[in-house]
């Protein structure tokens, strides 16, 4: 298959983002009252949406959709202060995006953080890059693992689904790989194993960005 198209996950694939996250909950957790969560909890509590994350977080008690709301709203605004604070490109990843850029290889970004935070977060961190599109959870839309969001992806980018390779660090996103009907990449330095990974259908294992350019096409565009 000559693969067209990479879709990246964002939060534990592009970008180390758990500090921020982590400290952002655990600061409303406390206002609030609540216990705050170790950070490596975090790795099993984000990647889902911020609904959901506000959700696991509580104590079984306090998960009723009044609490839920008013912590959601207030982890908003707290994030919003504070997502750059710890929040860095994983070694590696600006290189690799540099050379699918040279290669002429179109690239996307679908995460299920809200679009707001998604797109600051890549106009931030890799303004040098270009993606042809950049997708976070919205209003109205189904988030990952439904592969709406990729399959729209694949649409916008004029390519079809078994032309994409899907790259992300969880079990969502190869669950959303599989059921859009693209090629499911899992990295081992995000925030889940590489067991969950294949568990949940991963045909490829990356465990150094650059690896991932053995399975692209040399550069296809004219200097």
């Amino acid at each position: 298959m000559l693969y067209k198209a990479v879709i990246f996950d964002l939060d534990g694939t592009l970008l180390d983002t758990l500090e921020d996250l982590a400290h952002s909950m655990n600061n409303v957790l406390k206002r609030f009252g609540y216990p705050p969560h170790p950070i490596e909890a975090y790795r099993y509590h984000v990647g889902d949406g911020a609904a959901i994350l506000t959700n696991r977080v509580l104590p079984d008690t306090h998960r009723n959709g009044e609490t839920v709301n008013k912590l959601l709203a207030a982890y908003l605004e707290e994030y919003a202060n504070h997502w750059n604070v710890y929040t860095r490109p994983y070694s590696g990843i600006p290189g690799l995006l540099r050379e699918l850029n040279y290669r002429g290889i179109q690239l996307a970004v679908l995460s299920n953080k809200p679009d707001q935070f998604t797109r600051r977060c890549v106009s931030a961190y890799f303004e040098e890059i270009e993606f042809a599109c950049v997708v976070g959870d919205r209003p109205g839309k189904k988030r990952k693992p439904d592969p709406e969001g990729a399959l729209e992806v694949a649409h916008t980018l004029n390519v079809l689904p078994p032309e994409c390779l899907y790259v992300g660090d969880t079990a969502t996103d190869m669950q959303t790989a599989v059921a859009a009907g693209m090629k499911p990449v899992g990295v081992t330095w995000g925030f889940r194993t590489r067991d969950e990974l294949v568990q949940n259908g991963a045909e490829i294992i990356l465990e150094q960005p650059s690896e991932l350019l053995a399975f692209l096409p040399e550069r296809t565009t004219t200097p």
